[in-house]
């Protein structure tokens, strides 16, 4: 039964990591701002950090399975 848990939150925690990834992407490659109010540089970096880290959770979660 724990792996079933595994997977939802591998899966969960995967889509949420690579979609702050593309939007993240998304929006440096048409010059937009990550974060209003915040230095584009520290959003950006923040942001892709936040992505891998919660794509690399995911994929540990995986691992568990």
């Amino acid at each position: 039964m724990e792996s079933v848990a595994a997977v939802f939150a591998g899966t969960a925690f995967a889509l949420f990591g690579a979609a702050l990834l593309i939007w993240t992407g998304a929006r440096a490659v048409h010059r937009a701002p990550v974060l209003h109010g915040v230095s584009p540089v520290a959003s950006t970096a923040l942001t892709t950090l936040f992505g891998v880290v919660f794509l690399a959770l995911g994929v540990w979660c995986f691992t568990l399975v």
